[in-house]
């Protein structure tokens, strides 16, 4: 597939998808938001691909909807509409490889709301955040009134969608939005480093198992149904030739080489769940 609005490259088993509008701040947009869902469905379907790197071209990462781009032709009550960050959110939640995304400058409104359902979160310490929806007459998009709460709380959430305030790298690090801080020139080094650390130290099968294991039981009031998928994880574990190489490999005190494909050799969690 060519793209319009971002590129996909994939790099030593590391998939980077790069929003490409620098002009305009990455402003977000309909075939953007088509664009991205298809680079991360592309992803997960490629068993070469180990990890995402989720980036951005230019001084900010993404300022939320463009809203010089022009309003879209699209039916939006028209049965099974799915609104555009959800074409992005949904996928990478899906996706069963780790994301890792690294953002600089201003990353607002779908610009942030869309990179919560990612597994780490790297920022610029020039970086700047925010929830901006209620400042705009809008509501939040792609599952944040989900994600949010579960990253940072449900105190800090609300008063962070509620204010709409835009605040600084420091206050997201320190609530948990973010996972580490970079000066500006190490942000995407960093990022790269630990994607090239996942795809060569890390079983896939275990990452898309633990990945999906994690969204799906985070809403469960008690562990039972935790039990229940530990009990089948670890039985299926005992007769996959990836734990015999991990162990081989720490006696052996050399990097392992993990040999399971997610495509072939992870059941459905549903089957697991059931």
């Amino acid at each position: 597939m060519s793209y319009n609005t971002i590129t996909y490259r994939v790099t030593d088993a590391v998939a980077t998808i790069t929003l490409n509008r620098p002009d305009a701040r990455n402003g977000f947009t309909t075939e953007m938001a088509d664009e991205l869902g298809a680079a991360f469905t592309a992803a997960d379907r490629d068993d070469d691909v180990r990890a995402v790197v989720f980036a951005a071209a230019g001084k900010d990462f993404c300022v939320g909807m463009d809203l010089t781009a022009g309003g879209s032709d699209e039916d939006v009550t028209a049965p099974g509409w799915v609104e555009w960050s959800t074409r992005v959110v949904r996928p990478m939640t899906d996706l069963n490889k780790p994301v890792i995304v690294a953002m600089q400058g201003a990353a607002v409104g779908v610009g942030l709301s869309m990179t919560l359902a990612a597994d780490f979160r790297l920022a610029a310490t020039d970086s700047r955040f925010g929830f901006v929806f209620a400042r705009r007459g809008l509501f939040p998009e792609g599952g944040s009134l989900w994600f949010l709460p579960r990253i940072v709380g449900l105190a800090k959430a609300k008063e962070w969608m509620i204010t709409g305030r835009v605040f600084g790298a420091d206050e997201a690090l320190a609530a948990g939005l973010v996972t580490s801080l970079h000066a500006p020139d190490d942000l995407l080094p960093a990022a790269h480093a630990l994607a090239a650390e996942l795809a060569t130290q890390v079983a896939p099968v275990s990452i898309a198992a633990i990945r999906r294991g994690l969204v799906a039981m985070s809403g469960d009031k008690t562990p039972e149904d935790v039990f229940t998928l530990d009990a089948r994880l670890i039985s299926y574990a005992f007769s996959s030739a990836d734990l015999r190489e991990g162990i081989m490999s720490f006696l052996e005190k050399r990097r392992p080489a993990f040999t399971g494909k997610v495509a072939t050799e992870l059941p459905s969690l549903d089957d697991w769940l059931t």
